[in-house]
């Protein structure tokens, strides 16, 4: 039996529910605990994310092995060595950003499957920066903020974490 309310577990005999405090007029009702759209969205948000830090740690070494192929050689092949010397550090510059969004991805994606409680309040940070990143990360930014940016969230985010610490 559920808690109407919060939906925690409560016995038949209990007055009050043990979570949220509330009390029992007529006894406890037999039913299903309340849907969460965190319970519910929280596994396939962390694989999204782990998605999008792959593909962003595919771009960045495509960038690094274009900064230090195509663009070293660069200046010798147009003749021009101060007209394009400086594409090779700046590619290698966006690469670098690109790899640590890429692990930040990753951790997010890790700690939302883990259920860790920094990893809300990371997810929300990378959804916002990632609304720029069309069309993917504009796409996971806005789910993400969907299921995790709302007042309830945080509370069904933490009871999950809860949960995921006592098991």
């Amino acid at each position: 039996m559920f808690c109407d309310r919060c939906g925690a577990v409560v016995h038949s005999d209990q007055r009050f529910c043990g979570q949220c405090g509330k009390q029992f007029v007529n006894g406890v009702v037999v039913g299903f605990p309340r849907r969460s759209r965190v319970r519910e969205h929280i596994r396939l948000l962390g694989i999204l994310w782990l998605a999008l830090g792959a593909l962003s740690a595919v771009g960045a070494l495509v960038l690094f092995v274009l900064a230090n192929t195509l663009f070293v050689h660069l200046p010798q092949m147009t003749g021009e060595p101060n007209a394009t010397a400086w594409l090779h550090p700046f590619i290698s510059a966006i690469a670098i950003v690109v790899v640590v969004k890429a692990g930040a991805a990753f951790l997010a994606g890790w700690g939302l499957l883990q259920r860790e409680s920094w990893a809300r309040i990371l997810t929300i940070v990378l959804a916002f920066l990632a609304l720029f990143n069309v069309p993917f990360g504009t796409a996971l930014g806005i789910y993400s903020l969907w299921v995790l940016l709302p007042a309830e969230s945080d509370a069904d985010y933490q009871q999950q974490v809860r949960t995921a610490g006592a098991a």
